[in-house]
């Protein structure tokens, strides 16, 4: 027997805003006949190829210590260091920073509630070396 990751859960204060900043680092968009609204305690975003979706739930309590899991993105039409700069600038914060002179490496953002997650080299950035 086999399964199917349908979504990758992560729990949150504040599930509708969570959403949008990770609808506009992933390009994962909201079901249009069910869509996310504000007062919901749940907020979903679905893959544009049908794989695995980010579901956001709303809880009462705040993150305690280090990720036990997290996403590792890899950009699809810009190199590491475009993506990092431009998901800085929707919201994240830098955690640590593992690029090396040789332009191997990734960089440890985290999302506006905490939740870390890291950018690594693109595909060409990594046939090219």
């Amino acid at each position: 027997m086999t399964v199917r990751i349908r979504h990758i859960t992560v729990d949150c204060a504040k599930c509708y805003d969570l959403s949008l900043f990770w609808a506009a680092v992933t390009g994962f968009r909201e079901n249009p006949d069910d869509p996310n609204l504000p007062e919901h305690t749940e907020a979903a975003l679905n893959a544009p190829d049908g794989s695995a979706g980010l579901l956001f739930v709303q809880v009462p309590e705040g993150k305690a210590g280090k990720n036990r899991i997290h996403l590792d993105l890899q950009p699809t039409d810009a190199g590491r260091d475009e993506e990092v700069q431009r998901i800085l600038a929707l919201g994240a914060t830098l955690v640590n920073d593992f690029r090396k002179e040789d332009g191997t490496g990734w960089v440890t953002l985290a999302d506006p509630e905490g939740n870390e997650f890291c950018v690594e080299r693109s595909a060409a950035e990594r046939a090219a070396s």
